[in-house]
């Protein structure tokens, strides 16, 4: 008698979650087109500018030259924050649609015949902001600027001057791109997953349902009570990962520019972070459960 193959059978509990994710890449081309789309459109307006960047340079040089590298390196910092910004509003469109439109067009009924759990379509779909579009955006934000820096090159050494400054500062941010990318994903995990649950529950206007709950309470609590703990918490949430990951000096308005400002064990240990991603689990849970329960619209 021969043995059971056991091998398969492994490598099948894994299948369900990687053709989910497949499957939302299919339906949804907007999560790839469109930071594609920011970052074309930038470096061919970058490609345009450098006609004038030989005069630039050295109109600078004349001003201070100490100040040149960060001025050069300016646009680079612009084309991976564009495309990071874009792939947050697609991520955004894209959470609260994700079980919501399941729902309305009723192709929820053919997607629960599948022997897939609702566990396993949740985080398929969480997949898509916190894994998917952070690493396209970053891949696509670290191919713009090695295009723009290739460009810049080719311009400057072609009008007698030097690019080592830029070289240097470039690949000192490289890390900082990295490294900002990972704790904004992980700082804003209970902010895609409450998008989410968001979009397993509403029966109309998931965007609606997701913003004015919180701002009513903020609202409520600011005239019952003469205080904004509620609006604090939500900016801290929004924007809290600057100031727990990073060393800002005064002044800086929020800029990195050096990788002595990064911070990442006064991250790990900020109760903000992990206090996120357990209401984060919470979220996916709950989402889970409602799809599992919630009818069709």
């Amino acid at each position: 008698m021969s043995a059971e193959p056991t091998a398969p059978a492994a490598l099948a509990a894994t299948r369900p979650m990687y053709w989910s994710v497949r499957r939302e890449l299919w339906e949804n081309r907007s999560i790839y087109v469109a930071p594609l789309v920011t970052a074309a459109v930038f470096l061919f307006g970058f490609s345009i500018s450098t006609f004038t960047l030989p005069r630039r340079v050295r109109a600078a040089l004349a001003l201070d030259p100490a100040q040149l590298p960060a001025s050069l390196s300016m646009p680079f910092g612009m084309a991976a924050t564009l495309i990071i910004v874009t792939g947050y509003i697609v991520g955004i469109f894209y959470c609260l649609d994700a079980l919501y439109g399941e729902r309305r067009d009723r192709s929820i009924l053919f997607w629960k015949s599948l022997p897939v759990s609702d566990l396993t379509t949740v985080l398929s779909k969480a997949s898509v902001p916190l894994v998917v579009l952070p690493v396209l955006a970053l891949a696509l934000g670290l191919a713009t600027q090695l295009a723009m820096l290739m460009l810049t090159t080719v311009v400057l050494l072609g009008s007698g001057l030097g690019v080592a400054p830029l070289w240097a500062r470039q690949l000192q941010m490289t890390p900082v791109l990295f490294y900002g990318l990972a704790v904004h994903v992980a700082w804003h995990a209970p902010l895609w997953a409450w998008l989410l649950l968001v979009s397993s529950w509403a029966r109309r206007a998931p965007f609606l349902w997701a913003v004015l709950p919180p701002l009513a309470l903020g609202v409520f609590e600011r005239i019952a009570f003469q205080t904004t703990h509620l609006g604090a918490l939500m900016r801290y949430r929004v924007t809290g990962a600057m100031t727990e990951a990073f060393v800002l000096e005064p002044g800086s308005k929020g800029h990195v520019t050096r990788l002595s400002q990064l911070d990442p064990l006064g991250f790990l240990g900020s109760p903000g972070l992990w206090i996120g991603l357990v209401a984060a689990a919470a979220f996916l849970a709950a989402a889970a459960r409602m799809r599992r329960n919630r009818e069709p619209i």
